[in-house]
């Protein structure tokens, strides 16, 4: 390709958009303790500044090991259910990873860790990958631990546009991990059955009457609500047009969705199950578990498409919490993963964006269709209708955070 990722100026944009608005992979409020957990965490941060909590004891030159927790379909993965890239580590460090999937959205994760995190205390990981705007709450309640940069190397290779964000302009307490485009994954038969379309055209044929029934959509507030109001010429990035009466004209429209009987699911990470099961026939969804879904299935069963309208962005991170007690092992595998050859093969399964300068490169080795594929490596062209859902106020956060709610209890 004749732009490298870093040489990209709509890539850039990309990557300035996550780290300059509270964009999220997965927000799910799927649940009355997930709602309460998202109004704390709203007010968690004191006025005064972070919480005075004191890191854990580091273990790592006794213990060689640690407990990762991460999302499903996140994962480079083998027919033996072995993470390649993983056991590559382990082998060459001989620290043991405990890799758990317990991430399925950001606020009932919280709301499982929130009484640990707040003294300190282990929450049984001594890393885990929450959405950027979490990360950034944890970092500004003083939830974390701050990383030794001489034990990452590879932070030199991190794209210059993910320093600068506000919470961690330096990333001393979050790396970035993958980012995340949404759109519309669809079974490409039974779409065609139902619809007599061979593909999606625009985020309205979800709502055609023969998928009644047969549509699901994200938990996550900003990628669902997000591509309704871009549906609905909302731009999404601008205060002066996602105003409190655009999204809450795109609540209504949503909430009339699920009542109707339309949308008849809403998920978080679990919502590949309803499309492998048949359950669902066209979901909001993410782009990378689109690919896992076709590895999984064999065959080229799913489509992916992105609205004319637009698409939303965001990014997941490393972060280190302040009761684990195996930093310096993390900050090995974060910098194992930052060596781009790692961060090629990882995207090469998961096709999530990679942060990584100079995956593209080595991606090229391994495969110059991979290299190309524009979910991980987005051109100027594709990149011109992804957005990042613009930073929300505390007070906002907490009003557009219980609207969604509401529409899931009712649901």
């Amino acid at each position: 390709m004749k732009n490298s990722i870093n040489q990209d100026p709509m890539f850039q944009q990309l990557l300035s958009a996550i780290k300059s608005s509270q964009v999220t992979r997965r927000t799910a409020l799927a649940g009355l303790g997930a709602s309460a957990a998202a109004i704390s965490l709203a007010a968690c941060a004191p006025a005064g500044g972070a919480k005075t909590l004191t890191a854990a004891t580091d273990l790592s030159d006794s213990e060689k090991l640690l407990i990762w927790h991460n999302w499903s379909l996140y994962m480079d993965e083998d027919d033996n259910g072995k993470y390649p890239t993983l056991e590559k580590f382990q082998a060459q460090t001989g620290i043991k990873v405990e890799y758990k999937i317990e991430i399925d959205d950001n606020d009932t994760y919280f709301a499982k860790v929130q009484k640990q995190l707040a003294q300190g205390q282990d929450i049984g990981a001594d890393v885990a990958c929450p959405t950027e705007w979490m990360a950034a709450k944890w970092i500004q309640a003083g939830y974390v631990q701050k990383y030794d940069a001489a034990n990452i190397p590879n932070k030199k290779n991190l794209a210059p546009a993910y320093l600068g964000a506000a919470h961690d302009p330096n990333r001393d307490y979050s790396m970035p991990y993958q980012g995340i485009l949404a759109g519309i994954t669809y079974n490409k038969a039974e779409f065609k059955k139902a619809t007599g379309k061979d593909a999606p055209g625009s985020l309205e044929d979800l709502w055609d009457p023969a998928l009644k029934g047969r549509v699901g959509v994200l938990s996550e507030m900003r990628d669902t609500i997000g591509l309704i109001l871009m549906a609905q010429g909302v731009d999404i990035t601008s205060e002066s047009s996602l105003t409190e009466d655009a999204f809450m004209n795109a609540i209504d429209f949503f909430a009339g969705k699920v009542a109707d009987g339309q949308i008849a699911r809403i998920k978080g990470n679990s919502y590949s199950e309803d499309l492998e099961n048949g359950d669902t026939i066209a979901a909001i969804a993410w782009s990378g578990d689109t690919v896992q879904l076709n590895l999984s299935a064999e065959t080229d069963k799913y489509g992916f498409f992105i609205p004319e309208s637009g698409t939303t962005i965001s990014a997941d991170s490393f972060v280190v919490p302040m009761g684990a007690t195996h930093k310096s092992n993390v900050e090995q595998l974060i910098n194992y993963y930052y060596d781009p050859a790692v961060a090629a093969e990882l995207a090469a399964w998961v096709n999530y964006v990679t942060p990584v300068v100079g995956a593209q490169e080595e991606a090229m080795k391994i495969d110059p269709a991979l290299a190309e594929n524009q979910l991980i490596f987005p051109s100027e062209e594709f990149m011109k209708n992804a957005f990042g859902f613009r930073a929300l106020s505390g007070e906002e956060s907490v009003k557009f955070a219980q609207a969604f709610q509401d529409v899931l209890l009712g649901a």
